[in-house]
């Protein structure tokens, strides 16, 4: 049985326009983008949602996409079938995520946030994957090149700033995917581990050798994944 498909440009990326076209500095106070929080994002979905009169979805997240569609479950769990983390986790960011976020954020004040891609986008790949297609990730590294410095900037913000949300998956009585990757350095498995027995129907796929991007390097088998997930709930 086939399924809408429903991919949102979030706020500042694709079509979907963002006001600010300013760099920011560690010396600038983060309160610059205190209205670019995962929860305010959550609500930006939630409106597109009311105006496609969509009353009640699965919604399955990647990475940061996880964080907003967990918060939006906490506000609106009743427009929920089910919900899904695709490399993605419902902890907080460590204090040490945090720094890393910083640098982050100032390297792209002060070489631009496609330079900052090109050097991190690689990363998010596992080892064979990497050595194996390099053309798919440079593909991934152009494809980046239009995103805002500024909103890239906001996202990592905002991805500091979020809470942690496992209260949302402890007892929860929705269905829950789980999709992770053995290399994924950003979600890492053991993290994502701790938190699978929170809900009640929990959904687990580990994909050997994977890294962060499951939906590039083993395309198929992700598809697979959501598709059974949708259609057993």
């Amino acid at each position: 049985k086939a399924c809408t498909l429903i991919i949102p440009d979030l706020p500042g990326t694709g079509l979907s326009a963002w006001k600010s076209t300013q760099h920011i500095s560690l010396q600038q106070n983060a309160t610059h983008n205190s209205q670019f929080t995962i929860h305010n994002l959550a609500d930006a979905v939630h409106s597109m949602l009311v105006n496609e009169k969509i009353d009640q979805c699965f919604m399955l997240g990647h990475s940061m996409g996880g964080y907003i569609t967990l918060a939006y479950a906490e506000k609106y769990p009743k427009q929920l079938l089910g919900l899904g983390l695709i490399h993605s986790t419902a902890f907080a960011d460590s204090e040490e995520k945090k720094s890393n976020r910083l640098r982050g954020i100032e390297m792209m004040h002060t070489y631009g946030g496609f330079a900052f891609l090109k050097n991190t986008i690689p990363n998010l790949f596992g080892t064979s994957f990497k050595k194996n297609h390099p053309e798919i990730i440079e593909a991934l590294i152009e494809k980046s090149a239009s995103i805002p410095t500024s909103s890239l900037q906001a996202y990592y913000y905002a991805m500091m700033q979020r809470p942690n949300r496992t209260a949302v998956l402890q007892g929860n009585p929705l269905p829950v995917l789980f999709v992770l990757g053995t290399e994924d350095v950003a979600a890492p498995l053991n993290d994502v581990l701790q938190q699978m027995h929170l809900p009640l129907n929990s959904y687990i796929h580990i994909l050997d050798g994977i890294g962060h991007m499951g939906m590039l390097e083993s395309t198929e088998r992700i598809y697979q994944n959501i598709d059974a997930f949708i259609h057993q709930s």
